[in-house]
């Protein structure tokens, strides 16, 4: 693994890229320091790109988070979230574990994802006693985001309720403000840990990725994804047969540091080989 100071290198040698959002170009709250900068560099070399995250809110939805941060539309191309996808399986219920829903929804997490299921027909439901599923898109706005033990509660009862789960964010947490809180990973994997049925779609499985390459446009052998997390960003993109870059400063910064061969070693612990390291999102 190449340790870089910054991307100018690495975007003379690709074509197109993949990047990851929360921890690489904004924390949830703010844009980070040079992020807008280097997509802007990418754009003026003629270099196009997508952006592909596990955030549990539709493509729009992110799009109009980013531009109240300050980063416009014409900084990158199109956008493919976890959301998206969840929202198009409940669409179009792509086999028969997805057929077997039903149309009754109980909804784990915020108040603002819920966009995940606009223009769907379904109804909702405020206790999981009375729904067919539940979608967790991760800590809802009534519990402490840092707690596991909070929701315990409420998987318990779904789980009593014999709840499919569709879980709409497979990260386990994330930076959001400088504040590690969980995200719905954290939560879906307590339920399966129990026996529940848990459907998860976003980084790593692979097969999010083909939509995100249609939308670039570019042959897979010269794409970079570029994503801070190893568990979701990195392997994802070793799953699906693309190089990447790790960038250390988003949910592993306080990890590592500057010690490369920390760095080195965990990657090797994990199996994965991103080509190069950078500490930010910048130029």
């Amino acid at each position: 693994m190449r340790h870089l100071s910054g991307f100018a290198a690495l975007s003379e040698e690709f074509d197109g890229f993949i990047i990851d959002l929360w921890g690489v170009v904004h924390d949830g709250v703010n844009a980070l320091p040079g992020a807008a900068a280097c997509l802007a560099r990418l754009r003026d070399a003629g270099k196009p790109t997508v952006m592909l995250s596990n955030a549990p809110r539709r493509s729009a939805a992110l799009r109009s988070g980013m531009r109240r941060m300050g980063i416009d539309d014409a900084l990158y191309g199109e956008i493919m979230s976890s959301g998206e996808a969840v929202h198009l399986a409940l669409r179009d219920r792509p086999n028969a574990w997805w057929s077997s829903l039903g149309d009754r929804v109980f909804h784990l997490g915020p108040e603002r994802d819920r966009n995940v299921l606009a223009g769907l027909d379904l109804d909702f439901q405020d206790t999981p006693d009375t729904a067919d599923f539940v979608l967790n898109t991760g800590p809802d706005d009534h519990r402490n985001p840092t707690d596991l033990t909070e929701f315990e509660p409420v998987l318990r009862d779904c789980l009593r309720a014999g709840l499919k789960m569709v879980c709409a964010n497979p990260d386990l947490e994330v930076i959001r403000g400088g504040v590690r809180v969980l995200c719905a990973g954290s939560l879906a994997r307590v339920y399966a840990n129990w026996g529940g049925d848990v459907r998860s779609l976003g980084k790593p499985d692979p097969t999010i990725y083909d939509p995100a390459m249609k939308m670039l446009g570019v042959p897979s052998h010269r794409v970079l994804a570029v994503g801070d997390s190893l568990r979701t960003d990195i392997a994802g993109a070793a799953a699906a047969g693309l190089a990447s870059c790790w960038v250390l400063g988003g949910l592993h910064g306080e990890e590592f540091g500057d010690d490369r061969r920390s760095i080195d070693a965990a990657a090797r612990d994990a199996g994965l080989s991103p080509i190069a390291s950078i500490p930010h999102f910048r130029w």
